[in-house]
């Protein structure tokens, strides 16, 4: 059975971190493409960031770069995210989402609230 299970979320204050983590089970993780997508209310899902399959290559949206980074360790199947420097306007549901050729995988997503 594949699982995405993603952890991590909660409330922050801006200018403060988190790191999200996105568990994979059930498929072969090291073969997948893996990003992380977020959904603001009254918004349609973009995408935050992708990693390679060996973590070697790295994109992001735009205005992320230097404020988010994501990694993953194929050894215990889980990609992450770290945010830093949060801002109200990150605030959403984040989403992990696995991609091999045309199979898509998606999780359940953690919400992230960044207020004072």
């Amino acid at each position: 059975q594949v699982q995405l299970v993603e952890s991590g979320g909660g409330l922050v204050q801006p200018g403060g971190s988190l790191r999200l983590s996105c568990a994979a089970s059930g498929f072969s993780f090291s073969r997948y493409v893996m990003s992380w997508y977020r959904q603001a209310p009254g918004k349609e899902r973009e995408l935050v960031a992708t990693i390679s399959t060996r973590g070697t290559i790295t994109n992001y949206e735009d205005s992320l770069k230097g404020r988010f980074t994501i990694s993953r360790d194929n050894a215990k199947n889980t990609v992450y995210l770290q945010m830093n420097s949060l801002k109200p306007e990150d605030t959403a549901v984040y989403y992990c989402n696995a991609r091999f050729t045309q199979t898509y995988y998606w999780g359940q997503g953690t919400q992230v609230t960044v207020s004072s």
